[in-house]
């Protein structure tokens, strides 16, 4: 039955939170002074209960009736306002956010591992409470007074949801090239006018009221992202004492392969000329507000995607230690009982590998987490300084690798399933429809690898890759001194090289003006270096893991020792290959013309 499937395991999560990546060292910090391991267990607990009793037994019925558009309005599955009120009264919402805002000043480390459970039970859910809690976040760091009192409590409490409406149907990913206008009007607001595409959450029956975060031009601004606004336009406008439609349409419901759950919209603005908006911040001054929002939004489909790999892992698992078939390969008698299809080595390999993925992304994911705790809360500019760089180098790994190898982990768990994967009958083709969206939405993995080799390795003339180079040394030097095998440690310390070389190589390419030679194997390069920061996450865990051999859980550690060497023997080596497409910018595509297609 599903419900047998724990998510995640709560030994690993444990073991990643606490051994991995000490959260119980954010206490020091006085922002979570008032913290220790009993408060994080506590939010660990009610989100697991939430996670196995509200969210995944809903999973399969809320995507098989998918939101209707029914008179402008869009109706979602009953299950939805079971999961977003139990968030809302548990304080989900507002959990990281300032005691003075109504939050619970919880560090994004926990609040992170303990949101796993809940994207792995249902990422609909999970994702329209991020939505509304990272809207409330850009009016309380960028809005005025009036707006925080209007929208922001609402938005933490979860009397309104919110959106983030950036995507246009002609621009797409180019931000700078959206046209929706912002007219000022006599009462310092501004009148809204264009249309937006798929924006989740964008409609619905859960709260009367939404607040949509819109990017638009004023009038008359210049061409270009420097021209671009941010402005909160609410669903229903205050008039007087009364609330009243603000000319916001949903135009249409999309039909998506995954998530099915949370409404994908299109929405039009201004149709009748009398939709408010109010200015968030300053002008000219949207996209880098919003990118707040878009940042916490790549990392929350990196952590959804390495929760969806780990809920699909356990389920393969269960599925191959219950399903005999066959005889091991040493078996001699042919009419003997047959054995679990674990006895079989390739099952063992697929297993594993999404362990490896899995579990790897989780580590990174969470890593990111307390990057942020400390971009935000460490005490010393320069610290929060470094902080922020690495968060920002990682955010673009953290975003696609969970995404692009967690559809490969899952996908593994249809293999294990054989004949029953594919049908709706069991869970992992569900998973495997969610996890590809996952490298599409909020930024394609194109778009990422762009971003990460042309902007974040060369940020402050490499020093984010320098910081970067210094984190992993040290996990390799804490990995010698726990007794893991030196040729682990030495094969990482190798690639660290091999990823600062090649960079200096390409980022000496861009600065004589060789674009195309420097970005061309931006995919290659971000895969190169997704698959050297998961060897850097697995030598942290192989490092935990050899020094509490021995003390109780063996199996368990001997496990995480196994994926360790698995990543380490298996991936690791492919960054040669990769790096060799960079440095020899190999034409095959990049020399095509597609009219020979």
């Amino acid at each position: 039955m599903p419900d047998a499937n724990p998510l995640l395991d709560d030994r690993d999560v444990d073991f990643l939170l606490y051994a991995v990546h000490d959260a119980t060292a954010l206490c020091a910090l006085p922002a979570f002074a008032m913290h220790g391991r009993e408060t994080f267990d506590l939010t660990l607990q009610t989100m697991r209960r939430m996670a196995r009793g509200v969210f995944f037994p809903a999973y399969r019925a809320a995507d098989a009736q998918p939101p209707t558009l029914r008179d402008g309005r869009v109706a979602l599955h009953p299950s939805m306002r079971a999961m977003f009120t139990a968030m809302a009264e548990a304080g989900v919402l507002a959990a990281t956010r300032p005691f003075a805002v109504g939050g619970q000043q919880l560090p994004s480390l926990v609040n992170t591992a303990a949101g796993a459970y809940l994207c792995a039970a249902n990422c609909a859910g999970a994702g329209l409470a991020m939505l509304t809690t990272e809207a409330a976040h850009l009016i309380e760091s960028f809005g005025d007074d009036a707006l925080r009192a209007r929208y922001m409590t609402a938005l933490y409490e979860g009397r309104m949801t919110g959106t983030m409406a950036l995507t246009e149907p002609h621009a797409g990913s180019s931000l700078g090239d959206i046209t929706t206008r912002a007219t000022p009007a006599p009462d310092g607001t501004y009148r809204i006018s264009g249309s937006k595409i798929f924006i989740s959450g964008g409609e619905h029956d859960l709260t009367d009221n939404i607040v949509h975060m819109v990017l638009a031009r004023i009038d008359g601004a210049p061409p270009g992202s420097r021209g671009v606004s941010l402005f909160c336009v609410p669903k229903l406008r205050p008039e007087g004492e009364r609330e009243v439609p603000n000319d916001v349409q949903c135009a249409g419901v999309l039909h998506k392969i995954g998530w099915r759950a949370l409404p994908s919209v299109v929405l039009s603005f201004g149709e009748a000329g009398d939709c408010h908006g109010w200015l968030v911040g300053r002008e000219g001054r949207g996209l880098p507000q919003m990118f707040q929002m878009m940042n916490a939004a790549r990392i929350g489909v990196g952590m959804s995607a390495a929760a969806k790999a780990c809920g699909a892992y356990h389920e393969a698992l269960r599925y191959a230690r219950e399903r005999p078939q066959g005889r091991g390969l040493s078996a001699r008698d042919a009419q003997g009982p047959q054995a679990p299809i674990t006895a079989h080595a390739d099952v063992r390999r697929m297993l594993l590998r999404q362990k490896a993925i899995a579990e790897g992304a989780l580590s990174l994911a969470l890593e990111a987490a307390r990057l942020a705790d400390l971009a935000e809360h460490l005490p010393d500019d320069d610290g929060r300084a470094r902080a922020r760089m690495l968060l920002d180098l990682l955010t673009p790994v953290v975003k696609t690798f969970p995404a692009e190898r967690g559809f490969e982990a899952t996908a593994l768990a249809v293999q294990v399933h054989g004949g029953y994967g594919y049908t709706t009958e069991y869970l992992p083709e569900l998973w495997m429809r969610d996890q590809k969206l996952n490298s599409i939405h909020e930024g394609t993995t194109g778009i990422q690898g762009l971003d990460l080799l042309g902007r974040k390795v060369v940020a402050g003339g490499g020093e984010a890759l320098r910081l970067w180079s210094e984190r992993v040394a040290e996990a390799t030097a804490q990995a010698r001194a726990a007794g893991v095998e030196d040729a682990w440690c030495a094969a990482l310390d190798e690639a660290v090289t091999d990823v600062s070389t090649l960079t200096m190589e390409l980022g000496a390419r861009g600065l004589s003006g060789d674009l195309d030679g420097m970005l061309g194997h931006s995919a290659d390069y971000l895969e190169l270096f997704s698959v050297v920061c998961i060897a850097w996450q697995w030598m942290r865990q192989a490092a935990a893991a050899r020094a509490r051999l021995g003390a109780g859980d063996d199996g368990f550690y001997r496990a995480k020792l196994r994926a360790a060497q698995y990543w380490l023997r298996t991936e690791l080596p492919r960054v040669k290959h990769l790096a060799a497409l960079c440095r020899d910018a190999e034409d095959s595509y990049l020399g095509l013309d597609t009219d020979w297609l």
